[in-house]
């Protein structure tokens, strides 16, 4: 089956840093799309970046210039760099792919999520 696994999180000051990782399998990577998104505690999960099967990114306005999101199909993996974090980047970061299983690919596209992993910007 698709899993995803989510790797990188931890505490870290206002104005840190922080690497995520995701590692895929069981999907046809280099055709997925690949998405991060986060939810803080009280609020919905939200879009944080995203990049297609060409490497194209796109990023919401909270994080661009200070997240960078990209991918290796050799390796199957994301990995979304965050730079300058803010307490209000805190929140649980879910990895999202959408794309076909390698075991069903007559099912098509869906969407599968990660387990998630914390991340707490606080001093």
């Amino acid at each position: 089956q698709v899993q995803l696994v989510e790797s990188g999180g931890g505490l870290v000051q206002p104005g840190g840093s922080l690497r995520l990782s995701c590692a895929a399998s069981g999907i046809l990577f280099s055709s997925a799309f690949m998405a991060w998104y986060r939810q803080a505690p009280g609020h919905r999960r939200e879009f944080v970046a995203g990049v297609d099967p060409g490497g194209s990114g796109t990023y919401a306005d909270s994080v661009k210039g200070r997240f960078t999101l990209s991918r290796d199909d050799a390796k199957n993996t994301v990995s979304l760099e965050m730079i300058s974090l803010q307490p209000e980047d805190t929140g649980v970061y879910y990895c999202k792919a959408r794309g076909v299983p390698t075991t069903l690919p007559e099912i098509g596209f869906g969407d599968y999520w990660g387990q998630g992993t914390q991340v707490t910007v606080s001093s």
